[in-house]
C-alpha cells in the first residue's frame, strides 16, 4: 500500500468508506487537474499543483473534516475559521449523508479563487 492508502486504511469504520467515498468524489470531479499528495502526514489535494483541501479529524469536536483553501473567502455559514488564517473546515457527521453536492461547489469556488 501507499502512504495515502495506509492513512485512511488506519481509520475505524464507518469512518473509513465515509472519507473515501469523498475522496473518490473529489478526485473524479476534474480528474485532468486535481491530484492527491500526503502532505504533514495528511491527504492533501490539490488543483494544478496548489493546494486545494484536506482530510482530518478534529479532537476538539470528535469528527473528521474537509479543509478548505482560502477558506477565508468563502461564505458558507457551515463552514468553521477557528482561528486559522487561510483555511475553513467543514464537519462530516458520518451518522448523516455527506453533503457531496455543497462540498463539490465549495471545491469549484476554491479553483476559482486560485484561478484569479
Amino acid at each position: 500500500m501507499n502512504p495515502i492508502q495506509e492513512y485512511f486504511y488506519r481509520i475505524e469504520e464507518p469512518a473509513r468508506s465515509t472519507l473515501l467515498f469523498l475522496r473518490k468524489k473529489i478526485l473524479e470531479s476534474d480528474q485532468e487537474n486535481i491530484t492527491e499528495t500526503l502532505s504533514f502526514g495528511l491527504p492533501f489535494f490539490k488543483y494544478k499543483k496548489k493546494m486545494l483541501c484536506y482530510l482530518y479529524y478534529s479532537k476538539k469536536h470528535k469528527k473528521h473534516y474537509i479543509s478548505f483553501y482560502h477558506g477565508d473567502r468563502l461564505d458558507a455559514p457551515e463552514l468553521m475559521q477557528e482561528g486559522r488564517k487561510k483555511f475553513k473546515i467543514l464537519l462530516i457527521d458520518m451518522e448523516e449523508d455527506l453533503p457531496v453536492p455543497f462540498i463539490l461547489e465549495l471545491i469549484n469556488e476554491v479553483k476559482k479563487l486560485i484561478r484569479a
